[in-house]
């Protein structure tokens, strides 16, 4: 029995977003060049599944949008539905509390989870992120404030950095 996901693109300045909802909340969200990650990560927590074209499911896509006008608060209380293992969980709970325009390391976000020698499986978690954008793993940098890798491309993370308003870039 395949699971049924309402699929929207939308485009964006920086590129074709896509974004898959159970219905209740958004379940994955990526960008067009990043679709077979997508797939990958819907078809490890769903197995068959399949994803039915919606306009705007739920109003997320014109959350997406206002994000994309300069409305950050569109995407603050974006119901989300991850799947992962309970650290992975609480790393992207933990996300959702950077503020935008604000950055933090690994190693602060291990700290603020209770688990300061974890900066590195932090970093794993936040590389499996379902959901970009709406948890944002792009507010995630190295140590010394350096921008290290996002699946999205870092012409991505920096362009979502700069849109939010981060000053060490």
């Amino acid at each position: 029995m395949s699971t049924n996901l309402l699929f929207d693109r939308i485009e964006s300045p920086i590129g074709t977003i896509l974004l898959a909802s159970d219905g209740e909340a958004l379940c994955a969200l990526d960008f067009d060049d990043c679709e077979e990650r997508m797939e990958a990560l819907l078809r490890k927590r769903y197995g068959s599944f399949l994803l039915r074209p919606a306009v705007d499911p739920q109003g997320f896509s014109g959350r997406f949008r206002d994000y994309f006008n300069g409305d950050f608060a569109a995407l603050e209380n974006v119901p989300v539905s991850t799947g992962g293992t309970p650290f992975q969980q609480q790393v992207w709970s933990a996300l959702r509390t950077i503020p935008p325009g604000g950055t933090q390391s690994y190693g602060q976000i291990a700290e603020r989870i209770g688990k300061p020698n974890a900066s590195r499986a932090v970093g794993l978690a936040n590389s499996l992120n379902p959901i970009a954008i709406a948890i944002p793993c792009h507010r995630v940098v190295g140590a010394n404030s350096a921008l290290t890798g996002y699946a999205g491309g870092l012409d991505r993370k920096k362009w979502l950095l700069a849109h939010e308003g981060a000053t060490h870039l």
